[in-house]
């Protein structure tokens, strides 16, 4: 009785186990644009294959703004970004989010991209663990 008694968490998230090897994620920044422009959140990410074999991974960048004027997703895949890394060797990986990406379907009936703080997440699955935020400006 599996579907009653379950806790509704998929038994594999959104991208496990498209490599054979490890990775790992490092250094994650997010830059927001300047206060007032319609520029990308710029957003970088190191990626290092661990393991003894050479391997694709997939980074995949998951967004949330922190507090909205209406309910939005606990977290969206807004980006991602599809490398080779042979044994050992490192990579960073540049990926943007344009701004009406932060769009959301306000109370008016209107698309807005309301100011805020976001936090981004970046992995090789839907359960990424390294996290940034960054401050969006009107």
């Amino acid at each position: 009785m599996k579907y009653v008694d379950d806790d509704g968490k998929p038994l594999f998230p959104f991208g496990f186990g498209l490599s054979y090897t490890t990775i790992r994620y490092d250094h994650l920044v997010a830059t927001p644009p300047a206060a007032g422009s319609h520029g990308d959140v710029a957003v970088t990410v190191d990626v290092t294959n661990t393991g003894s074999r050479e391997g694709d991974e997939v980074a995949q960048l998951y967004l949330r703004e922190d507090v909205t004027s209406v309910e939005t997703p606990r977290k969206s895949l807004v980006g991602f970004s599809r490398i080779h890394l042979k044994p050992q060797e490192t990579k960073t990986v540049s990926l943007r989010i344009p701004q009406d990406q932060l769009e959301i379907w306000n109370a008016d009936g209107k698309w807005v991209v309301e100011p805020g703080n976001f936090t981004v997440w970046v992995g090789g699955s839907s359960e990424a663990s390294l996290t940034t935020k960054f401050l969006l400006r009107p």
